[in-house]
């Protein structure tokens, strides 16, 4: 039997069941505004969205693997890629674009220029410092875990902010990690490691 071929975002879109997209938004707009009360400050509610996003990731990577039927990715730009291209669109309707790449291949930036979140949404001027999508960095980060690829994920521009697009920089910290170890530590580590496992 020949191996499933990964579907599109939009063809996962079309099949899945969906909420209605206003009441999605206001929910979200209920929560942020919630928190905004109970926390006070921006930055707090910043980080709490995160983790919130991050609790969603760690879940929703079984569904987007299970409905997307998308293998293993080969490195941290074909992931980008999958995520921009599957992901966004299977779980918000929208496509991104992946942008600004390093030379090293570990840190890019996703474009949304569409994002449902923000329907309805003008922040008051007390709240400058929050990120409103914050929740979209944690599930991105979370999702990314589980499948054993630590990233770090920030705000770069932001149109509730003033700019004209929404974009998330992505770093792969796993590989930023193994790129800035010296090769003569990488060798004295294997051979640590290789004492270890013959005693």
């Amino acid at each position: 039997m020949p191996p499933v071929a990964p579907r599109s975002g939009d063809a996962i879109f079309a099949n899945v069941e969906r909420v209605n997209a206003e009441l999605f938004t206001l929910t979200y707009g209920a929560i942020v505004r919630q928190l905004l009360t109970d926390l006070e400050e921006a930055e707090e509610v910043n980080k709490q969205l995160d983790q919130m996003g991050y609790n969603i990731g760690i879940r929703l990577i079984d569904e987007f693997l299970a409905k997307s039927n998308v293998s293993r990715c080969n490195d941290f730009r074909e992931t980008t890629d999958v995520i921009a291209k599957v992901g966004f669109k299977m779980f918000l309707g929208v496509t991104a674009s992946v942008t600004n790449w390093d030379a090293d291949g570990t840190c890019c930036s996703i474009v949304l220029e569409d994002n449902p979140l923000v329907d309805f949404v003008e922040l008051p001027d007390n709240c400058q410092g929050l990120y409103y999508c914050n929740i979209l960095s944690g599930v991105i980060r979370g999702a990314l875990d589980m499948v054993s690829m630590k990233t770090e994920v920030t705000w770069l521009r932001d149109v509730l902010r003033g700019d004209d697009v929404f974009e998330l920089q992505l770093l792969s910290a796993l590989q930023r990690e193994q790129l800035d170890l010296e090769p003569d530590v990488i060798k004295r580590l294997s051979i640590v490691l290789h004492q270890v496992s013959s005693r």
